[in-house]
């Protein structure tokens, strides 16, 4: 007899201490008639111990951060980190990196778990937000491009891959006719491989995306991040 793949049940987190939490929940919730999500709303450590997964939404990152460490969340987060898979989406992938540039005074509480250094509002400030078309292979029907909605959006500045860490995979980029001028960052010249023109990556189970996927009715990011990050942790 065939062998059948049987998808499991996928409990999907959404950190819900500020930001676009909402957005992110809805954005699922077209993906639950496909596959077998059960969404959860992480405010404590106990929600967060139901999950087979994270999404860490846009909003001010360390506002989520303070939050989080009021919450007795930050170690939990970290060590979730350590073990599951999480993504990042503006706000979200700036507590991801392994670093972080233009912080608020006070500096920035980071969780890690990506191999890069971004900087917050890169691109300047929320008058300055922008939307840019962006063609993805790894999502459903490539060739269709996808809207990013960039608001007071982080920049990635390195890519710090090393042998000891899973590889970084570069999901998309802006191309080079839609990079932004920003007084906020110096120029690059690496051409089309500025890495302030990549505005995803993957590393391991986790993935960042500097800009708002949950802002569109375009759901594929969200059956992507389940797709290629989720689902092979759990078959």
């Amino acid at each position: 007899m065939d062998h059948v793949q049987v998808i499991p049940n996928i409990n999907i987190g959404i950190l819900a201490l500020q930001g676009a939490f909402a957005e992110h929940q809805a954005a699922l919730q077209k993906l639950s008639c496909q596959k077998k999500l059960a969404i959860i709303l992480v405010r404590t450590a106990e929600d967060l111990s139901t999950c087979d997964a994270l999404i860490i939404p846009g909003g001010e990152s360390t506002t989520i951060a303070l939050l989080a460490k009021l919450s007795g969340l930050l170690e939990p987060l970290r060590t979730f980190l350590q073990q599951k898979p999480v993504w990042g989406t503006c706000a979200g992938a700036i507590l991801l990196a392994q670093a972080v540039e233009n912080t608020k005074k006070g500096g920035q509480e980071l969780l890690g778990g990506i191999s890069v250094t971004v900087a917050r509002n890169g691109w300047g400030s929320q008058v300055e937000s922008f939307e840019a078309p962006l063609l993805v292979d790894g999502l459903r029907d490539p060739k269709i491009s996808f809207t990013g909605v960039f608001i007071r959006a982080p920049v990635l500045l390195a890519l710090h891959p090393s042998t000891w860490n899973p590889p970084i995979e570069i999901i998309a980029r802006l191309p080079p006719d839609l990079m932004p001028k920003s007084q906020n960052m110096p120029a690059c010249d690496d051409g089309p491989h500025d890495p302030q023109s990549i505005v995803a990556v993957r590393q391991g189970r986790h993935m960042l995306t500097t800009f708002h996927p949950e802002l569109t009715k375009d759901s594929r990011f969200h059956e992507y991040f389940v797709r290629t990050c989720v689902l092979p942790t759990l078959l």
